[in-house]
């Protein structure tokens, strides 16, 4: 499905939407990756705890989380390659006062562009989705493209999809320790930084191809798209809703939380897509 091109608040405006959610909710134990810091929320207060005058009360929370926990953005300075960031800089030279003064996710812009959704599965013939461990190669990216007929345009966010999404319920399954996670490979990040594309995303734990036993020891696609092409990555989105719904083509919006120095932030990306009068209106 080609939605019909929404490019200013003003079509959003004039024209009914349907909007898809691409976030997963964000609760205490849900899968992450065992390098970042757990989510936690609390209440700090109850209502009940202080009662005004006029008898309202206020409850307010405390949230603990890793900046790669849950659906979410990663900085360019989140990956250095032989102590160089992107664009050569040094890394512990921008790591300044226990935050990076270069390419920090404050830096990434809020984007308001044409998103394309690759749905690999569908192309490889794929009943779920992608078996554990399978590595999504280049060919593979150009046979989504040659099926659907959207094909990635400078600037564009290319969303792939393995299917992955469906073990989110099952946090062993999905980080997929022993058995490895789909996702995609080394050359298949090259093959989407010659598209030139301003970010990237998946419904996996680490955007690429994680190897049966091997966990997160060998990241080449992270090094490829945010040291070699200063190419931003966005992890566990949700991505079946819109395969089912034949949406390859969207406004994607999105945008990061200014965390001055940080290496990343939860994100809520949202697919804009035409509706002709259907879904969700917005």
């Amino acid at each position: 499905m080609t939605a019909a091109p929404l490019t200013s608040p003003v079509d959003l405006q004039r024209r009914p939407v349907r909007i898809f959610d691409l976030a997963r909710p964000m609760v205490p134990g849900m899968p992450q990756s065992p390098n970042h810091p757990a989510y936690t929320h609390a209440l700090v207060r109850r209502h009940g705890d202080t009662v005004r005058a006029d008898g309202s009360s206020a409850a307010n929370d405390i949230l603990i989380t890793g900046t790669h926990v849950g659906t979410h953005v990663d900085a360019v300075c989140h990956v250095s390659y032989r102590g160089r960031l992107y664009g050569g800089v040094e890394a512990a030279a921008a790591l300044q006062g226990g935050r990076f003064s270069a390419y920090g996710v404050e830096q990434v812009s809020p984007m308001f562009c044409r998103g394309v959704l690759l749905d690999v599965p569908a192309a490889l013939g794929g009943a779920g989705g992608c078996e554990p461990g399978y590595e999504i190669t280049p060919a593979d990216l150009a046979a989504t493209v040659e099926r659907q007929g959207t094909r990635p345009e400078p600037g564009d966010v290319v969303l792939v999809r393995s299917g992955w999404g469906r073990h989110w319920d099952d946090p062993v399954r999905y980080l997929g320790h022993k058995s490895g996670v789909p996702g995609v490979s080394e050359a298949g990040a090259n093959w989407l930084a010659e598209q030139r594309v301003r970010a990237a995303g998946a419904d996996t734990i680490a955007f690429e191809r994680l190897a049966p036993g091997a966990g997160h020891a060998h990241l080449p696609a992270h090094r490829v798209l945010l040291v070699e092409h200063g190419i931003n990555l966005i992890e566990t989105m949700v991505l079946d809703e819109l395969a089912a719904a034949g949406v390859h083509e969207f406004l994607f919006v999105a945008a990061p939380l200014p965390l001055v120095g940080a290496t990343g932030s939860p994100v809520r990306p949202l697919a804009v897509v035409a509706s002709g009068g259907s879904g969700q209106d917005g």
